[in-house]
């Protein structure tokens, strides 16, 4: 039997691998997904002889009310509880991810140190009175027992009154700004800490940014570990800024009161705690009565913390003792900014505090000043002219004085110094030097009519024209025809030469149109080269610093002594001197006047009226004087025999009291008279014509001689009438002219 199923059922192949695997796999009609349509519907009770089937289970009976609540709650606890160590967890790790990565731009803790002050550049006149300051203004370190108590006390009490219980950052203070700050809709109140202002002060920018706060707060944290609550006061009070350039609290007290830290008043120490919210807005030398509010807060917040009483309080208030100390004059920045410039030519980098020694009289400075900004206010509107300019220095090259604009705060491009103008007729001095050096002289004719080269027709500024005059009268009146053709009479190059050999440093063309001055020069050159004049023929170099040492008194530097370079010879600085001084008798700066003293120059006009000179001199100083607009615009018929003749004459003046009277070199007056016989015999019998007044001067201020005698033809060999040149003017006095 056994043996007929065995052959019934045939052989089978044994199966390996994935068929070996599927051979026992079988679908049922329970395992297919059935048709929604065909789903068959519940039976009441399932078939019992199903034995594949697992049995019913048995129901538990539901547990009573309270305890399913019960079970929830807990549930629902434990989910919070899980939830909350979770993100307290990815909190902790995200907040050590921004510490270190805050710290990796950071330099390294180790190697950070309290960072030296920048070295300061006091520069003193030449009585050494401080004029200015460059780099921070920043007194000595003051220590903390040396200041009044109330002083210290008051930056606690209006910046950090938690200042000796927080370790750095101060969360209350913190959550307290916030508050206030919603309150207020905006920010009203800041939550750093002394600590967090000192390392921002030290180590940090000014820039509002969430990287920086957080630098902030981990270098105050290793501020406090690193350094007592005392070590970090007295370095915030010696660090901090006060406005007006000064650092430090015996610095702002220098600048704003005149005394030490150690000396300032309740009221004062108040004033001082209160700038540092807002130092440039709230400067007392620039806004006393906000200063004045300020402090008044902050008196009443120490008398809150109880470090003053109510009294002291009130009495400060009620009777300020405000002793605001004003800010130099401001354009003697121009000068500060000037030697700031050369400095580095002068000692290299500067890493040390340092004291710069200036040739400038501050008396000198003021005036200059005054003259400048006075007559600018007075007539600016009048002539459209808006800027100014005055240099003024020895005949050995010290500047004395250096105004670069009317307004410093407004605009603090040096006139004086980077400007290049066209110095128009007050170039013409180079082109008559030339002339006597290729053997002309003040007496020599030349014919003042119209020219024309090449379609260039030069005209005086009166459209006037005189005929044969001397040099010395072209010179005087200023005459266009006359100072071209000289110039084309020696070479336009050889007069390029001149004016360099004398110290111009600028590029000039050398054209016909040279000898009216058409190329541009700064102020500073121009009035250095007019120095040979005063000084008798010898080259300067325009300077101001004398010497430069440390706080210590180590010297860096001292200005070697010049070396004489004679560029012009003595005859020649005669002759010019002679012609110049005609400038100033007859000619177009009359108005330009010394008492006691001699002087000489020569005005300039630039084409349009754009640009008024006048440089003029003595035997004690050569002072030039510029008017006009930064835009090159044409002012209304402003020239150089008008305002800027009456600044230079202004200044001059003052300049001159109590100084003894000196003559110009070489006697001029001298040389004069020993041309004298010589050119007397060559002169006229004086006419009626010659006797009668000068001939009224036109509007502009340009001088017209008398007119001359037409009777016969004028002989080219013969000297004009008396009345004109400096020798005739001697003729006159010497033989009962007029």
């Amino acid at each position: 039997m056994a043996w007929g199923q065995k052959k019934s059922g045939g052989r089978k192949e044994p199966l390996f691998g994935l068929p070996a695997a599927l051979a026992d796999l079988r679908l049922s009609p329970a395992d297919r997904i059935p048709n929604p349509e065909e789903r068959p519907k519940k039976s009441a009770k399932r078939s019992s002889n199903s034995g594949d089937e697992e049995p019913p289970r048995e129901r538990k009976p539901a547990p009573a009310g309270g305890k399913r609540r019960k079970s929830r709650r807990g549930s629902w606890i434990g989910r919070l509880f899980y939830w909350g160590v979770v993100l307290g967890l990815w909190a902790a790790i995200a907040v050590i991810g921004v510490v270190v990565w805050v710290g990796a731009h950071l330099p390294p803790i180790q190697s950070l140190e309290i960072p030296k002050r920048p070295p300061t550049i006091q520069i003193v006149g030449m009585d050494g009175s401080m004029l200015a300051q460059r780099g921070e203004m920043a007194g000595a370190n003051i220590a903390l027992k040396d200041l009044p108590p109330y002083l210290p006390k008051a930056f606690i009490a209006i910046e950090d009154r938690r200042f000796y219980s927080h370790y750095g950052i101060d969360p209350i203070g913190i959550f307290r700004a916030a508050v206030t700050n919603i309150l207020h809709r905006g920010v009203s109140q800041g939550g750093s800490t002394l600590t967090q202002q000192l390392a921002k002060n030290l180590f940090l920018t000014q820039e509002r940014t969430l990287q920086r706060k957080l630098q902030e707060a981990e270098l105050a944290l290793w501020l406090e570990r690193k350094h007592s609550k005392n070590e970090i006061l007295e370095l915030y009070l010696n660090r901090v800024y006060f406005g007006s350039g000064a650092y430090g609290v015996e610095a702002a007290a220098q600048r704003y009161f005149g005394k030490s830290a150690k000396n300032v008043t309740l009221a004062e120490a108040a004033m001082l705690a209160g700038l540092v919210k807002s130092p440039s807005r709230l400067a007392p030398n620039r806004n006393p009565e906000g200063a004045e509010q300020r402090a008044q807060i902050v008196l009443s917040a120490m008398a809150d913390a109880k470090f003053i009483t109510e009294a002291q309080a009130k009495a400060s208030i009620g009777h300020p003792s405000y002793n605001v100390k004003p800010a130099g004059a401001g354009t003697v920045n121009y000068v500060a900014d000037w030697i700031g410039e050369v400095l580095d030519d002068l000692v290299g980098q500067i890493d040390q505090n340092i004291v710069v020694e200036t040739t400038i009289d501050p008396k000198l400075q003021n005036v200059a000043e005054a003259a400048i900004i006075d007559e600018l206010a007075a007539k600016s509107v009048k002539f459209n002219v808006t800027q100014g300019a005055l240099v003024a220095m020895t005949p050995d090259g010290a500047v004395r004085a250096m105004v670069g604009g009317r307004n410093y705060a407004e605009s603090q491009f040096n006139r004086a110094v980077t400007a290049k103008r066209q110095p128009g007729s007050a170039f013409k001095p180079f082109v008559y030097l030339t002339a006597v050096e290729a053997g002309l002289t003040p007496e020599t004719i030349r014919t003042d009519a119209p020219l024309d080269i090449k379609g260039w027709k030069p005209e005086n500024y009166t459209h006037e024209y005189f005929g044969s005059v001397t040099l010395t009268q072209a010179l005087a009146m200023s005459l266009n025809t006359v100072a071209v053709r000289l110039g084309l009479e020696v070479g336009p190059k050889n007069v390029v030469r001149t004016a360099h050999r004398l110290g111009i440093s600028s590029k000039l063309d050398a054209n016909p149109s040279i000898a009216l001055g058409t190329s541009e020069v700064s102020v500073i050159e121009l009035v250095g080269a007019y120095a040979p004049f005063a000084n008798g023929g010898t080259a300067v170099s325009p300077h101001v610093v004398t010497k430069i040492r440390t706080n210590k008194g180590k010297l860096l530097y001292v200005r070697p002594a010049d070396q004489p370079a004679r560029v012009i010879e003595p005859r020649y600085v005669a002759m010019m001197n002679a012609m110049m001084m005609e400038t100033l008798i007859s000619g177009t700066a009359r108005k330009a006047e010394i008492p006691g003293w001699t002087a000489a120059g020569k005005t300039g006009t630039s084409q349009d009226f754009r640009d008024a000179w006048f440089i003029g001199y003595t035997a004690n100083l050569v002072t030039g004087v510029w008017l006009g607009n930064d835009d090159n615009s044409p002012t209304k018929k402003a020239t150089g025999g008008g305002l800027p003749v009456e600044v230079w004459t202004r200044f001059m003046r003052s300049a001159h009291q109590g100084v003894p009277v000196a003559s110009l070199p070489n006697s001029q007056v001298g040389w004069a008279l020993s041309n004298l016989m010589q050119a007397s015999s060559q002169v006229s019998p004086p006419s009626p014509q010659s006797l009668a007044p000068p001939a009224p001067v036109p509007s502009a201020g340009q001088y017209r001689p008398p007119p001359t005698r037409t009777s016969a033809p004028p002989n080219p060999n013969a000297r004009p009438e008396a009345a004109a040149g400096l020798d005739g003017w001697l003729v006159d006095r010497l033989f009962g002219g007029r």
